[in-house]
C-alpha cells in the first residue's frame, strides 16, 4: 500500500502543473454564451447611458457652431456665469503641446482635457507610436450644479490655456473662467525625464457659483487602443486594478465587470505593457468602476480591446474645489515605479499572488534587469535558466537520493508484502517499520518536485508581463514577450486549445520535457512493485503520462510567451544533464545499501508521532484477532 503511494506522489508534481497552468488560463474564462450574453447586456446598459448622459447634455450645453452668432447667443445663454468663458478668444478646440523626452500629451481647450497621449519611446507591433489616448477614445469630466440651478460638464466647455515654467518642470494652466480673477482651474506639471504628472483641480472665487450642497461629479472613461500583434493575447494582461485601504483589487480579466469600493488611492487602467493611471493621495471617498471587453475573437481589425470606466463624487468644501492628483501614462514598468514608492503603483504589475508573486518580484525581476543589462536578452534568459537550475540542483540531488534509497530497499519491501500478503495492516506496519529503521521516507521524493512549483509559476507570470522582453528578439523569435510563429494557418483556420499558428520554442521545450519524464518515469518503474489486486495499475499511467505531459505543455505554451517556452526548453535541457551527472558520477547504489543497512543497526527513537501511529496499529491488529 505505501508503494502505491510513492507512485502517486511520483507523479503530482507533473499533475500539478498541468493543473496550474489549466487554473491560470481557464479558472476565469467564460463560454462562448456567457460572453455573447455579457456583451449584449452590457451594450443595452452603455446604450441607456448614453442617451441619458446625452439628454442631460443637450438640455445644458447645446452643441452649437461657434461661428453662428444666433448660436453662440444660445449657448451663452445655457452656461450662465461661465458664459464669460465662451467669449474668450480661447473659445476653440485648439490643443497645447505638453511634452517632455519621454511622453508627448496633447490637451484641449474644450474640456480643458488630456486628448493624445504618445509614448515617444515605443511603437506597436506594427511599428506605430504607442498612444494611450487618441481619436476621441478617452474623456475626463467633471460635472457640477451652479447656484442657479445649471448643471454643467466641463468636457463640453472652453477654458483658457497658459503655458509657463517652473523651473526645469513645464506647467499648463486650463482655466474655465466665470471672470479674469473667479475660475476652476486643471493644473498640469510636466518633470522631465518622467511619466508622472501633476494635476490639480482646483477652483477660485466660485463659492457663489457652484452649488455646495451637491458634490461634483468625476468620470473618466478609456478604450484601450491595441498595440499588440494578437488581441486575444494581450487582452489576457489587460485589466483594471485599483489600490484601496493600502491593498490591490482587480476587476475580472475574463469577463465584463464592476465594482464599487471606498478609500481609493488610484485606478490603473493597465493594456499589458502600458498604464493610463490617475492618482489620487488622499484618495477618493467611493469609486465606482466598470471594466468591458470590447471584440469578440482574434480579428486583425479590432481596434480596442477593453472599454474602462471610474466615477466618484467630489466634495465642494467652503463653495470651492481642491484636489491634488497625478496622472501616470507610461510603460508597466517596475524599474520606473521605482521612482514613485510612495505611490505603490508596483503593485498594479500582475507578478502573481503569494509566494508566486513574491519570487517574481524581488528574484526574477531584478535578476534579469541585470543580466539584460549585460547579455543579449535571449542570451541572458539562458544565464538566468542555468543560475536557477543551479539553485535548485540540491533539490534535484535529494529526489534522485530518495529514489536511489527506495530502489534498494525495494527486495527487502517486496518480501514483506509477499510474506503478508494476506494481511494489509500487518504489511502496511512493517513496511513503516523498514522505512524508519532504514532512513527512507516515501514522500522524500516528492516533496522536492514541489518545492519547485512556486519557482514554476513565478516564471509562468514573469515572461508574459516583463517589459524588458518586449519587442527583443532571439534567433527566430521577434517577440520573446509574445509567441513566435514560424507557420501561420490559412486564414479562418484554428485548432481549438492551439491556436492559428505554429511556435518552435514550445515544439522545443516539449521534446525536452518528453526525454526528462523518460529518464525520470524509467527510474521510478525501476522501484514499482507489481500491482495487486484491486489496485491500478502504476506502471501503465506513468507510460502514458510519458506522452499526455509534454502534449499537455505543447497546448499551453504555443500562445505564450516565446521568452517562457525558451527558458523551460533550456531548463530541461540543463535538468537532464544533471540528472545524468547524479546518476553516473555521484551516487553509488552499493554505498547507499551499506549506509542503510548500517542504518538498521543503529537503535532508533520513535517520534511522538510514530509512537502513536504503532500503537494504534498495534490495537486495529488486536481487534481484529479479538
Amino acid at each position: 500500500m505505501e508503494e502505491k503511494k510513492f507512485d502517486i506522489n511520483s507523479i503530482l508534481g507533473f499533475v500539478l502543473i498541468g493543473a496550474i497552468l489549466i487554473w491560470v488560463m481557464y479558472n476565469n474564462q467564460p463560454t462562448e454564451e456567457e460572453i455573447k450574453a455579457e456583451k449584449a447586456k452590457q451594450e443595452q446598459v452603455e446604450k441607456a447611458k448614453d442617451q441619458e448622459q446625452n439628454a442631460a447634455v443637450v438640455e445644458s450645453v447645446p452643441s452649437i457652431d461657434l461661428k453662428d452668432s444666433t448660436a453662440l447667443a444660445q449657448y451663452k445663454g445655457s452656461l450662465g456665469a461661465f458664459a464669460y468663458s465662451a467669449a474668450l478668444p480661447s473659445a476653440n478646440e485648439n490643443t497645447t503641446t505638453f511634452e517632455n523626452d519621454l511622453v508627448r500629451l496633447e490637451i484641449s481647450n474644450k474640456g480643458g482635457q488630456i486628448v493624445e497621449a504618445e509614448l515617444k519611446k515605443f511603437k506597436t507591433f506594427d511599428s506605430i507610436p504607442v498612444y494611450l489616448v487618441k481619436d476621441g477614445n478617452a474623456s475626463f469630466n467633471i460635472s457640477f450644479a451652479t447656484t442657479d440651478n445649471r448643471n454643467l460638464n466641463t468636457q463640453d466647455l472652453f477654458f483658457e490655456p497658459t503655458l509657463t515654467k517652473n523651473g526645469e518642470n513645464q506647467v499648463l494652466s486650463m482655466k474655465l473662467k466665470v471672470s479674469n480673477e473667479k475660475f476652476l482651474e486643471y493644473r498640469y506639471e510636466l518633470k522631465p525625464d518622467e511619466y508622472l504628472v501633476d494635476f490639480t483641480v482646483r477652483s477660485q472665487g466660485l463659492n457663489g457659483v457652484l452649488n455646495s450642497s451637491q458634490p461634483a461629479q468625476l468620470d473618466w472613461k478609456l478604450n484601450g487602443i491595441r498595440h499588440s500583434r494578437s488581441i486575444e493575447y494581450e487582452n489576457r494582461y489587460t485589466r483594471l486594478t485599483y489600490l484601496h485601504d493600502g491593498s490591490v483589487s482587480k476587476l475580472s480579466q475574463g469577463t465584463s465587470d464592476d465594482e464599487t469600493d471606498s478609500n481609493v488611492s488610484w485606478i490603473s487602467y493597465r493594456q499589458h505593457f502600458f498604464s493610463s493611471i490617475l492618482i489620487n493621495p488622499d484618495s477618493f471617498a467611493n469609486v465606482s468602476m466598470t471594466s468591458n471587453q470590447q471584440f469578440e475573437d482574434e480579428n486583425p481589425n479590432e481596434k480596442y480591446v477593453k472599454l474602462y470606466t471610474a466615477s466618484t463624487s467630489l466634495e465642494i468644501k467652503g463653495g470651492e474645489l481642491n484636489y491634488n492628483m497625478h496622472w501616470y501614462y507610461g510603460p508597466t514598468d517596475a524599474r520606473v515605479f521605482k521612482k514613485y514608492k510612495d505611490l505603490d503603483l508596483a503593485e498594479s504589475i500582475p507578478f502573481g499572488w503569494g509566494i508566486f508573486g513574491f519570487i517574481n518580484k524581488h528574484v526574477f525581476t531584478p535578476l534579469y534587469d541585470f543580466l539584460s543589462s549585460v547579455f543579449p536578452y535571449g542570451i541572458a534568459i539562458i544565464v538566468m535558466t542555468i543560475i536557477v537550475r543551479i539553485a535548485l540542483s540540491p533539490v534535484t540531488y535529494k529526489s534522485y537520493v530518495s529514489q536511489a534509497k527506495m530502489k534498494v530497499i525495494k527486495p527487502e519491501v517486496t518480501e514483506i508484502s509477499q510474506k503478508y500478503k494476506d494481511n494489509p495492516m500487518k504489511r502496511q506496519q512493517e513496511t513503516m517499520k523498514l522505512y524508519s529503521k532504514a532512513g527512507v521516507s516515501p514522500m522524500s521524493g516528492c516533496v522536492p518536485g514541489l518545492l519547485q512549483i512556486p519557482v514554476f509559476y513565478a516564471l509562468f507570470m514573469f515572461f508574459p508581463t516583463a517589459i524588458m522582453l518586449r519587442q527583443k528578439s532571439f534567433l527566430w523569435a521577434d517577440d520573446l514577450s509574445s509567441y513566435d510563429i514560424v507557420y501561420k494557418f490559412p486564414e479562418g483556420f484554428k485548432i481549438p486549445f492551439y491556436g492559428d499558428h505554429v511556435s518552435l520554442f514550445p515544439i522545443l521545450a516539449s521534446v525536452a520535457i518528453f526525454f526528462y519524464m523518460k529518464m525520470t518515469t524509467g527510474q521510478q518503474q525501476a522501484m514499482q512493485q507489481p500491482a495487486q489486486e484491486g489496485m491500478p495499475d502504476m506502471g501503465s499511467i506513468m507510460k502514458v503520462m510519458i506522452y499526455i505531459s509534454p502534449i499537455m505543455m505543447l497546448f499551453f505554451f504555443n500562445n505564450y510567451a516565446s521568452g517562457l517556452s525558451l527558458y523551460y526548453f533550456i531548463s530541461n535541457l540543463i535538468t537532464i544533464v544533471i540528472m545524468l551527472v547524479i546518476k553516473n558520477y555521484i551516487i553509488n547504489d552499493d554505498k547507499i545499501h551499506a549506509k542503510i543497512q548500517e542504518n538498521k543497526k543503529k537503535p532508533k527513537k520513535e517520534s511522538r508521532f510514530q509512537k502513536k501511529m504503532r500503537e494504534m496499529m498495534e490495537q486495529a491488529e488486536t481487534q481484529k484477532k479479538k
